[in-house]
């Protein structure tokens, strides 16, 4: 009886008894890298329940040295291709917005 109501509820919040239909976050991450004044753009996008929250970072070499800015926004989408189509945009966004401040402080990785 327990079995059937947690697989009820799990429908509803997007989680299961047995693990087996929740993807780990990593699984939504197949999306190739896109390139954007000098930058490197991952979208990396959070499984929350059914939705997916927006997501990623941006790295940059700089005098051989891989600088990482991660960012995480409260925009969630039900389809995981939304999130991450509109992860590329507000990355994008970011670099426009920053310019070179957004590396200038030379720190390996940090939270944009």
């Amino acid at each position: 009886m327990a079995s059937i109501l947690s697989r009820i509820l799990g429908v509803f919040t997007g989680g299961g008894s047995d693990g087996a239909t929740a993807k780990p976050p990593a699984a939504t991450a197949a999306a190739a890298p896109q390139l954007y004044a000098d930058c490197q753009i991952f979208a990396t996008p959070q499984r929350e329940g059914n939705q997916f929250r927006l997501a990623g970072r941006i790295e940059k070499q700089v005098n051989g040295e891989t600088l990482v800015r991660n960012f995480i926004r409260a925009d969630v989408f039900t389809s995981v291709d939304d999130a991450v189509e509109t992860t590329f945009r507000k990355a994008q966004q970011i670099i426009d917005q920053h310019g070179t401040s957004l590396f200038g402080d030379g720190e390996k990785s940090r939270q944009v």
